[in-house]
C-alpha cells in the first residue's frame, strides 16, 4: 500500500536529517520526498510518500508524530489527496527527431521551455504516473538529463 504523508514541521536546520534518520533506523522506504516553505517561513510541509503493509504505514505515522520539531502530520491515501510532480527533463533532438518530441510534448501536456541546437529541456506538472510516461515515451529518443521534485499533496476540496 502507498501513503502520503503531509507533516507540517518547524523551519529549522537538521529536521530533515531527523525525519530521515527516523525512516533509516526502522528501514522504512521513502519512495518521494518534497520540502518547501509554507507561507510562514517559521514552517516547512515535508511531502513524503512510502509503501508498506498497514502496520508499517501507521508505525510511521506514529513515529512521525513523536518528533519534537513535528507540528502536525497528516496522512493521506491516493484517493484522498490531489498529487502532483514537477520535472524538467533535457533531451537530444534533431531534425527526424524534433518533431515527434513536439508531438509528445503537445499530447502529453508537457511544454518545451528552453532550446539549444542540439537540446530541449522540457516540462510537465502532473501526477507522478504521467511523468514516468513522459519518460518512458522519450527514453528511445534520447535523454539527457532529470529532474524531478517528488510527490507534493493536498486533501481534495469539500464543502461542509
Amino acid at each position: 500500500m502507498k501513503r502520503i504523508y503531509s507533516v507540517l514541521v518547524e523551519n529549522r536546520s537538521g529536521v530533515l536529517s531527523k525525519v530521515a534518520g527516523l525512516f533509516a533506523r526502522r528501514s522504512f522506504n521513502i519512495d518521494s520526498l518534497a520540502v518547501g516553505e509554507t507561507d510562514s517561513p517559521n514552517t516547512s510541509v515535508m511531502t513524503i510518500v512510502s509503501t508498506g503493509d498497514n502496520r508499517t504505514l501507521e508505525q510511521i505515522e506514529k513515529q512521525l508524530n513523536k518528533k519534537l520539531d513535528v507540528v502536525k502530520v497528516k496522512s493521506y491515501t491516493e484517493e484522498q489527496c490531489v498529487c502532483r510532480e514537477l520535472m524538467l527533463l533535457k533531451v537530444k533532438y534533431n531534425k527526424t527527431t524534433r518533431r515527434e518530441i513536439m508531438e509528445i510534448c503537445d499530447m502529453m501536456n508537457a511544454q518545451i521551455i528552453d532550446m539549444s541546437k542540439s537540446q530541449l529541456m522540457i516540462q510537465i506538472c502532473d501526477v507522478p504516473e504521467r511523468t514516468k510516461l513522459l519518460i518512458q515515451m522519450l527514453a528511445s529518443i534520447s535523454i539527457v538529463e532529470i529532474a524531478r521534485t517528488g510527490c507534493l499533496a493536498l486533501s481534495k476540496c469539500m464543502d461542509h
